[in-house]
């Protein structure tokens, strides 16, 4: 098992460049890095012998609306060889293109397009960065804070039509109607114990 605050200090030391700052949580070691030294610093951490994180497990992100950097992409790595997993962190803009990790670990491919269609974070260098969970024609990008929960537009089937239609999202308020003679709606449970209160 790797000592993971030898580790830090290893990273902060060599990668001084890189390495904005290190932190052990939960067992994993959490680097975060700046964006301009993202591509060799993760070639670093799969190529060298001290570290080995030959796997890319995940790459996901975190929207942060308040903050000038709004979104902290984040990589997951395990090292087979070491059985550590280290987590690298890079802050980016809305405006900010993160260079494509593909040509050093190739799962990147499809883990970035997820990362594109939920935040909308555009991945430089990618070959096909195009929508993969959500339809080509969707608007918006499902995981930013300020993305509506409703979403923008509903999809159905129309029998009249014979074929998927794409229309407004209308809100059926029927929900809010309670019907109080349900039994489903404010029943009267007589738990143990309850009938010696008086």
């Amino acid at each position: 098992m790797t000592d993971l605050t030898q580790l830090a200090a290893d990273l902060a030391a060599r990668k001084a460049d890189a390495v904005l700052g290190t932190e052990i949580a939960f067992d994993e070691l959490n680097v975060t890095v700046a964006l301009p030294h993202l591509v060799d610093f993760i070639a670093f951490l799969k190529s060298d012998p001290a570290c080995k994180f030959s796997s890319l497990v995940d790459i996901t992100a975190v929207d942060y609306p308040e903050r000038v950097q709004r979104f902290d992409v984040v990589y997951h790595f395990l090292s087979m060889y070491t059985n550590a997993r280290i987590r690298v962190k890079v802050a980016v803009g809305e405006e900010d293109m993160v260079p494509s990790i593909h040509t050093i670990h190739p799962s990147a491919n499809w883990f970035e397009r997820e990362v594109f269609d939920m935040f909308g974070i555009l991945f430089s260098g990618h070959p096909d960065l195009r929508r993969i969970l959500t339809d080509y024609g969707f608007r918006g990008h499902p995981l930013r804070k300020d993305f509506p929960t409703t979403g923008y537009t509903e999809v159905r089937y129309d029998e009249a039509q014979k074929r998927v239609v794409y229309e407004p999202v209308k809100l059926t308020q029927e929900y809010r109607q309670f019907d109080f003679l349900s039994p489903w709606e404010s029943a009267k449970y007589i738990l143990p114990g309850d009938e010696k209160k008086a």
